[in-house]
């Protein structure tokens, strides 16, 4: 199945209708599981496509954070970080480089919502800050 076709099914899948920026910036999270900023989908997705603007980014990555189709992250202290990936996992910052990885092991009762009498808790996420290997060993 050819790329484009399979977002456009994942679009739809969470009933956003695939206009060519919409399809642009969901390709461009499947493919860069980089968990990257407005600014770097910006960056990425306008040399090819001029009459796009950080505003559409910006108002496109709302839409999909609305209907569930994407996550944002708060792990960054400067940018919002966007991921395709919605299943339960953690991520890791590093410290010294800025980049983001998935955490895929952690045990699946830790991201169960807790029931508390004052708060009616709707996500959990879970992240780490630290060094990765490249540049602890730097």
């Amino acid at each position: 199945m050819n790329a484009s076709l399979q977002t456009h099914r994942y679009l739809l899948q969470f009933s956003i209708k695939p206009s060519v920026q919409r399809t642009a910036v969901m390709d461009y999270l499947m493919k860069n599981r980089t968990h990257p900023t407005i600014d770097e989908i910006y960056t990425a997705l306008s040399p090819s496509m001029p009459t796009l603007s950080k505003t559409t980014v910006y108002n496109t990555l709302n839409l999909f954070i609305e209907r569930g189709a994407v996550q944002a992250l708060v792990i960054d202290e400067k940018n919002a970080r966007f991921d395709v990936d919605t299943s339960s996992h953690a991520h890791f910052i590093c410290k010294s480089c800025g980049k983001v990885h998935d955490i895929f092991n952690l045990k699946p009762e830790l991201f169960e919502i807790p029931q508390h009498p004052n708060f009616t808790i709707h996500s959990v996420e879970i992240s780490y800050s630290g060094l990765c290997n490249a540049c602890k060993e730097s």
